[in-house]
């Protein structure tokens, strides 16, 4: 059976502003200095998925961008682009429904287009075991990661042992902890870091649309009717802003039963804000990460993020210092999640010209 990538690259990044910003979002942006990390994604995944079998779904007004910026790693035809934000739901079933449509059933691996694996290695022998164990079970699969350390930043997955399987099975999907809870969860050594990394036929996840999310089944099973006609995109700009929003965490994963779970160790991380680049990047011998024009004196555990100007940096600690097109990001490391309200207080103060 063919395989199929699918990267979502639809996000906007807001906790990295202001670098990230709405013209220019997080998946956009090349923060290790190889490239822009959808472009690492793609090429991360054409070692186990032929590059024509690999589709990005991503917002309309972000599609020229796009199309632009991953020239010649995929398929112009395979970016497709969404009419409006719905959440992860709609944008796996369109993927799903446009691969079955088109091209005929086949095993889906979805991932975000902002993540970094540092063992691209081992990353390729997980997911390689990931399909083979959905071509055996026809289950929905998911990757959970290793934690190392009690992390309060994402969701966990508990899950248990299966007697002479590879696979383990999934228990209970639960979220973001206190750092109490997060501790007690690595102690159990039974909980996973949830990376919304997925795998799955896509016959099988449209199946669980239709029984678990009759709604927005309906909803893509008439852009589906329409797909490979002459109104294929006048049925999608009317049809798919009209999708419920819902993950496809709580929609289906949380309730759908027989989850197995595949444990990678491959050094994975979402890279969710500023105060995360040491996942990308090296410190220099002061615990200092810096990009740009700087220059540092006395300066430890900072974040320096230059693009034009020249940044000077003297007898600060634990800063984050970004210089955006048009905005200057300063604050502690500690509050480096704080930035997204920032975004959203821009938002409120209506300053789109710094968003």
């Amino acid at each position: 059976m063919k395989t199929y990538g699918v990267i979502m690259a639809g996000g906007g990044g807001t906790r990295f502003w202001p670098l990230s910003t709405k013209a220019e979002p997080k998946q956009f942006l090349n923060l290790s200095g190889k490239d822009i990390l959808v472009n690492e994604t793609i090429d991360r995944q054409s070692a186990f998925i032929d590059r024509e079998d690999i589709f990005i779904v991503t917002n309309q007004t972000q599609a020229e961008l796009m199309l632009a910026r991953t020239d010649g790693r995929v398929r112009r035809d395979h970016v497709l682009a969404e009419p409006a934000a719905r959440n992860t739901a709609a944008c796996i079933g369109y993927a799903a429904m446009e691969i079955t449509r088109k091209y005929g059933d086949g095993v889906m691996c979805i991932f975000a287009a902002d993540h970094h694996i540092r063992d691209e290695q081992e990353y390729t022998r997980v997911m390689r075991e990931a399909v083979r164990t959905v071509e055996e079970t026809d289950a929905l699969v998911t990757i959970g990661i290793h934690p190392t350390f009690p992390s309060t930043g994402y969701g966990y997955i508990k899950n248990s042992p299966i007697e002479g399987k590879r696979y383990r099975k999934v228990e209970e999907f639960v979220e973001k902890p206190d750092p109490d809870t997060a501790q007690s969860y690595v102690e159990a050594g039974c909980y996973a870091w949830n990376s919304g990394m997925f795998v799955w036929k896509a016959s099988t996840i449209l199946g669980y649309f239709e029984r678990l999310l009759p709604d927005i089944y309906a909803c893509l099973t008439e852009i589906g009717n329409a797909m490979g006609t002459a109104g294929e995109r006048e049925v999608i700009q009317r049809v798919y802003p009209t999708i419920p929003k819902i993950s496809v965490d709580y929609g289906i994963m949380e309730r759908a039963k027989g989850i197995l779970m595949l444990e990678g160790d491959f050094g994975w991380s979402d890279v969710g804000s500023w105060d995360t680049l040491d996942t990308v990047r090296k410190k220099d011998e002061n615990g200092n990460i810096v990009s740009g024009d700087t220059l540092l004196m006395d300066a430890k555990n900072c974040v320096i993020y230059g693009k034009n100007k020249l940044i000077a940096a003297v007898g600060v600690e634990d800063l984050v210092v970004v210089e955006g097109d048009n905005a200057v990001l300063v604050c502690p490391q500690k509050d480096a999640q704080r930035v997204k309200q920032v975004v959203e207080q821009l938002e409120k103060s209506r300053k789109d010209r710094f968003l």
